[in-house]
């Protein structure tokens, strides 16, 4: 079924526009100068009206008073009626994915009691116009596009006619391993873009036929990507030589040295989502669930304090404002789902990137050592736009960000070139639970999983 779709206010400020207006322009100048532009010359844009667009899928036509609740939750003005007029394009998250916003609007809803709606998703509609009046597509932008969406998490349509489509899923995939031998998991990693290296490959070949069967695609996927954004966990346990010296501990237990050798005053460490340490006598502001009331009161309890950090850096390179959102979101997340459940509190978001190069503003240590890679942001927008959303994510979660971290490094040594490209984005914070919370209860073996 095709969506439903509300207008709502103007998506951008007037310095908004105008800065997106001279940088489509500057755009469409380049490419018109490279050759790869539109066939008319000196095309220059002279307005652009952008507007909010909400989309609904619910299983047929909302009623009147569903429409009226839904417009008063979404701010939005009326059902949508510029397509109408002709032209103009929507910038939305890739369609079949679910954003951030839109898991916690569609909470909202139902939460509302508007269980017709089935899942709610937000995007901007564009009219982009020159000066001869012409109405741009996106085939006549091209590239200049890329000025108005995250490439990464967005995309651009014309037709969202099949927004909320939903896909079968795709039947598992098999590695013929045991009857084409090693040459066909080489060509599954290919093929498949695992990107697992040969020592990777030679590991897992070697461990499927010990289990006498084929590999799935699942399975390897799930390998592939434990290279995560957060840590290389494949090699935390490896052997770690330093100055050609073999450790007698791996990069994981000198990282737990610390804590092995200063063990006073920390309840819980690398054991779970959060460490805890030892806290003082306080009162709990609480439910109370015993008599009936559900009233809120406070209760005297041993409150110990709960800690934690992590980073999110390569989600922060490809796209920082979501990036260092979630990053901060999971670490939230985390502090709350430790022992048997904990109170985030407080805050920080750390960046380190390479030189920022602020336009005009050039410093004497930023030196043009080593190109930056074009898949990644820049350091200077991740500085614009990832503590925006680390922060953006705290405060609506009601958890602010109290502190942060910044700093530039980008230097040549010893012939080779140091610095972030590859950003550190760091998300940590501080919270409270009950001394009798800290610990998680068993599993029986009847236990059943979600």
């Amino acid at each position: 079924m095709q969506p439903i779709i509300f207008q709502g206010l103007p998506a951008f400020s007037d310095f908004r526009i105008k800065a997106l207006q001279t940088a489509l322009n500057a755009s469409l100048k380049a490419s018109e100068d490279s050759g790869a532009g539109l066939s008319a010359p000196s095309v220059h844009i002279s307005s652009i009206d952008s507007v909010e667009v909400y989309f609904i899928e619910a299983e047929g036509p909302l009623d009147e008073q569903t429409s009226k609740r839904a417009c008063n939750l979404l701010s939005a003005q009326h059902h949508f009626d510029r397509l109408e007029k002709g032209g103009g394009f929507f910038v939305t998250p890739r369609k079949g994915t679910i954003s951030p916003w839109s898991s916690k609007a569609t909470d909202i809803f139902h939460n509302c009691g508007l269980d017709a709606v089935a899942h709610v998703e937000r995007g901007i509609h564009f009219l982009i116009t020159t000066t001869d009046g012409l109405v741009l597509g996106i085939e006549d932008l091209g590239l200049a596009l890329l000025a108005l969406h995250d490439r990464m998490t967005e995309t651009v349509y014309d037709d969202v006619s099949d927004f909320f489509r939903h896909f079968e899923p795709a039947p598992l995939r098999t590695v013929p391993l045991m009857a084409e031998g090693p040459e066909s998991f080489a060509k599954a990693n290919i093929d498949w873009g695992l990107a697992m290296s040969p020592e990777e490959i030679d590991y897992l070949v070697k461990a499927y036929q010990k289990m006498e069967r084929d590999p799935t695609d699942a399975e390897l996927v799930m390998f592939s990507q434990v290279n995560s954004e957060h840590c290389r966990h494949k090699i935390f346990n490896a052997d770690w030589i330093v100055d050609g010296e073999q450790s007698e501990r791996s990069l994981f237990k000198m990282i737990r040295n610390t804590h092995a050798l200063n063990p006073d005053g920390v309840l819980v460490a690398y054991s779970d989502n959060s460490g805890v340490l030892e806290g003082a006598p306080g009162d709990w502001w609480e439910v109370d669930q015993q008599d009936g009331s559900f009233a809120y009161k406070k209760s005297a309890s041993q409150l110990d304090i709960l800690c934690k950090v992590e980073t999110h850096n390569h989600p922060t390179a490809i796209s920082p404002f979501p990036g260092a959102a979630t990053g901060v979101g999971g670490e939230i997340r985390d502090e709350g789902a430790t022992g048997i459940g904990g109170r985030p509190k407080a805050g920080l978001s750390a960046f380190m990137v390479s030189n920022l190069e602020v336009p005009g503003y050039t410093q004497p240590w930023e030196k043009p050592i080593a190109e930056h890679p074009k898949r990644m942001a820049t350091p200077m927008d991740i500085m614009i736009e990832g503590p925006i959303g680390g922060a953006s994510f705290g405060n609506e979660f009601g958890r602010p960000q109290l502190c942060g971290m910044f700093r530039t490094l980008q230097l040549e040594h010893n012939g080779q070139h140091r610095g972030y490209h590859k950003p550190i984005m760091a998300a940590g914070g501080m919270g409270n639970l009950k001394r009798e919370h800290v610990a998680k209860k068993d599993i029986p073996p009847t236990a059943l999983i979600i």
